[in-house]
């Protein structure tokens, strides 16, 4: 934002030095990233007048000319150009003089005459491309003026950095706001002083709002009997400070109250607009505008539009239209200052390309309160500018007034939060001065109203952040932050995750981090149940919709490993799967429950290719091998790997992983082939899926001594044949019951199908371990605890002793 400093001497007193201004605007936020002069090129240039002009002696096209410069003496000086006459009042750079082109003016003989200065055309200046002869200046100018004060370039000109969550510092009244804070002088604000006359305004021009959401105000004045022309020089100086190229005294009048107020205006032209009715909607199918910059855009069914009863005269609060812009032939002009939503606009502008000083401000969060004095400002200026009649009244459509809002502030929190102590008084000045109005006194604090313009103001905390700048960040003094007495414990689910990742490490898997969202036919893929989040702006199809799986950002990790030739991937995640609430969305309910997962994949080379091993592939026993080396390494016992389908697995090779009291943590299993092959993936996949909250909550963290074993243990294997399907859990399971408390542990050591064990069955061979805490077993007790085991396991699993 480029802030010109003779503009802002307008509104409040500034300090002497610019530099000590733009210190003090620094310190209360808005940070000064540059300053300049561009008075200081044309230093050592002044007025002249011309007082003789003769034909150079020795040269044809050269005229030796007596200037002056308001002193007793007259300056010789030889000139080329032509386009003078005597009287005239021209720029000379005197002796010593470097032009901007880098000419240094010095005392030097033309053709034989000595020339003492430089006559100066508007290029040779620097002020424009082209030029044809000297700089002609206005005849009220007297001789001596420096050319930058005659000029209006005596100026400097700050360019601030204004953060986006200070649209209320995107003007001249707002910066003057902040410098009145800052030096504590008085703010001046500007008042408009109308002249009305004629028939009311509301008889020349109706407004219509159909969308008071996204237009929440809009206000017009009539002003007829313009003369459109060009603007004094003093409000071109102005904007061209500013950047902004002077157009025509009616639309240089609305860019000056841009600057001004920070509330945007546009003209129409009243007689070009259909109906003398302006309505405010929406676009409509197949809709079409060109705008100013003489482009024709389709519009979008979310476009806001500023219409007459025919077509779209403006993309609201982005750019008018070339229908009704005011041109050399207008004479009476409708004035437009309106509120619009600031993200309608921002979602306009970037559809169709369009950043402008009205978007960028809208975007932001424009005052509300600035929409009537800025249409009078504008209106006063036009008339006086112009040579307008404004019509009486304005013509102001505000369907749902919005009350200011209101912040509560404790005093008593200030010193805690800031770090330094600021008295009560001061801090009613510094939020007084800001705008901030009391409005009601409790114990120990007060309640402000916050002005319109403060979009960035919300609570308490916000009011703390402005005494702080105001008061001096600088004066807050250094301390070493607080230290505990006790450092807080470690949560229980860190160290559990911890160690979930040493076990994994250790299985030959390695950590990968996936996008929370996936493309949903993935999802589909998998045939989960859960119907998935959509993400109402999404980056790309293939991240449209929150995951309810970790499983698919690692199948695209198998995905792109395969496409670059890797013959092996052992990968997991840990991260939260997303699944939809029925109550999401309600009130500050989130649209998604967020649960956490663990999720693994194996797939190729067991340990990679190498030439000292065969060639093994992973199976269903690496990924079941990886959840067992998790649950081990959070010491939970009792889990339970039974045979179960699931819509993602192979009905062959699928467990579901369940903890002692039942609880469901997952499913480990080799990919369905239908999902490899809709995912395009090679076959034999193995997977699995942790619910990681059950798991953490059943995991023992901190060891438990047992004390060491007083008594041997006796040794005994047990073969058994039981049907093929029979899983050895259950087995083990009749083992441990029915063997106890004899029986310490029981471990399978050999799986054997095929001759002379009969089709469709299977040998479970077992080392049973049998210890007593009280006394060393006889073979007697180890006997009939023996025989027990096998009794019950033929009878209750359909088994028989191997011969």
């Amino acid at each position: 934002m480029k802030i010109s400093v003779k503009w802002l001497k307008d509104y409040v007193a500034l300090p002497a030095a610019v530099e000590e201004l733009a210190r003090k605007l620094t310190a209360v936020g808005l940070e000064i990233e540059g300053l300049d002069r561009p008075g200081e090129a044309l230093r050592g240039v002044v007025v002249a007048q011309i007082q003789e002009s003769v034909q150079h002696p020795n040269a044809d096209k050269l005229s030796v000319t007596k200037v002056d410069l308001g002193g007793p003496e007259k300056l010789q000086v030889v000139c080329g150009a032509k386009n003078f006459k005597v009287g005239d009042k021209v720029p000379l750079a005197t002796l010593g003089t470097k032009l901007p082109n880098g000419v240094e003016i010095k005392q030097a003989p033309l053709r034989g005459v000595d020339s003492f200065g430089m006559l100066c055309s508007a290029k040779e200046l620097g002020l424009s491309e082209e030029s044809s002869g000297l700089l002609i200046l206005p005849p009220e100018l007297v001789p001596g003026t420096p050319i930058a004060e005659a000029l209006g370039v005596d100026d400097v000109v700050l360019e601030v950095n204004v953060t986006p969550n200070r649209p209320d510092a995107l003007s001249h009244l707002g910066v003057a706001r902040e410098v009145a804070v800052a030096t504590g002088s008085p703010l001046k604000l500007p008042e408009p002083r109308l002249a009305e006359s004629g028939e009311p305004a509301s008889s020349k021009i109706k407004v219509r709002i159909e969308d008071p959401v996204r237009c929440p105000r809009y206000a017009a004045r009539v002003i007829e009997n313009v003369k459109i022309g060009p603007s004094p020089q003093w409000l071109q100086d102005r904007l061209k400070a500013c950047g902004v190229r002077p157009i025509s005294n009616v639309v240089d009048v609305t860019n000056f109250v841009l600057l001004e107020y920070g509330q945007p205006l546009h003209a129409f032209d009243l007689a070009k607009v259909a109906g003398q009715e302006i309505i405010v909607r929406t676009a409509r199918p197949g809709e079409k505008m060109t705008t100013l910059d003489g482009k024709q855009r389709a519009l979008d069914a979310e476009d806001l539009l500023v219409c007459d009863r025919d077509r779209a005269q403006a993309l609201a609060g982005v750019m008018g239209g070339e229908d009704s812009e005011v041109s050399a032939s207008t004479t009476r002009v409708v004035l437009e200052s309106a509120h619009f939503q600031p993200s309608s606009i921002r979602r306009s502008s970037k559809r169709h390309g369009l950043h402008t000083e009205a978007s960028h401000r809208f975007e932001r969060g424009a005052d509300l309160d600035a929409v009537v004095p800025a249409v009078d400002r504008a209106a006063a200026l036009i008339a006086e500018l112009a040579g307008g009649t404004v019509a009486p009244g304005r013509v102001d459509v505000y369907p749902q007034p919005q009350p200011l809002r209101r912040v509560s502030m404790r005093y008593g929190r200030v010193e805690k939060v800031l770090g330094v102590a600021i008295a009560e008084a001061d801090c009613r000045r510094i939020l007084g001065t800001l705008g901030f109005k009391a409005v009601e006194e409790g114990s120990g604090q007060t309640t402000f109203e916050v002005p319109r313009a403060r979009v960035d103001v919300e609570r308490e905390e916000d009011l703390f952040e402005e005494l702080a700048r105001v008061h001096g960040y600088d004066n807050i003094p250094a301390k070493l932050p607080r230290g505990l007495a006790e450092l807080a414990p470690e949560p229980p689910a860190t160290e559990a995750e911890r160690r979930a990742r040493q076990a994994l490490a250790g299985a030959g898997l390695s950590e990968v981090v996936n996008y929370s969202f996936v493309m949903p036919r993935v999802l589909e893929a998998l045939g989960g149940k859960e119907q998935p989040v959509a993400l109402l702006n999404p980056l790309s199809v293939e991240q449209s919709v929150m995951r309810t799986s970790l499983l698919p950002g690692l199948l695209e990790n198998l995905s792109r490993s395969v496409r670059h030739q890797v013959d092996t991937v052992f990968v997991y995640e840990m991260g939260r799967a997303y699944l939809r609430d029925p109550a999401g969305g309600q009130g500050q309910q989130p649209a998604a429950r967020e649960v956490p997962r663990l999720a693994g994949l194996c797939w190729g080379l067991r340990g990679g290719r190498t030439w000292t091993q065969k060639d093994a592939r992973a199976d269903f026993y690496d990924a079941k091998g990886a959840v067992e080396g998790v649950l081990h390494a959070l010491h939970v016992d009792g889990v339970r790997f039974v045979p179960a389908e699931a819509p993602a697995y192979h009905p062959r090779a699928c467990a579901r992983v369940e903890l002692a009291d039942g609880t469901v943590l997952g499913h480990v299993g080799e990919l369905h082939p239908r999902v490899t092959k809709a995912l395009e993936l090679p076959r034999d996949v193995f997977a699995f899926e942790l619910d990681t909250g059950p798991l953490y909550a059943a995991a023992r963290l901190v060891p438990a001594w047992g004390g060491l074993p007083r008594f041997p243990a006796v040794l005994r294997d047990l073969a058994v044949v039981v049907p093929l399907e029979l899983p050895n859990d259950e087995v083990r399971r009749v083992i441990l019951e029915v063997g106890g408390p004899l029986v310490e542990d029981a471990l399978v050591f050999d799986v054997y199908t095929g001759k002379p064990i009969p089709e469709g069955r299977k040998n479970l061979a077992y080392a049973i371990r049998y210890r007593s805490p009280e006394r060393t077993l006889t073979d007697a007790e180890v006997g009939t605890a023996h025989q027990r085991i096998i009794a019950e396991v033929n009878q209750r699993l359909g088994g028989a002793l191997r011969a």
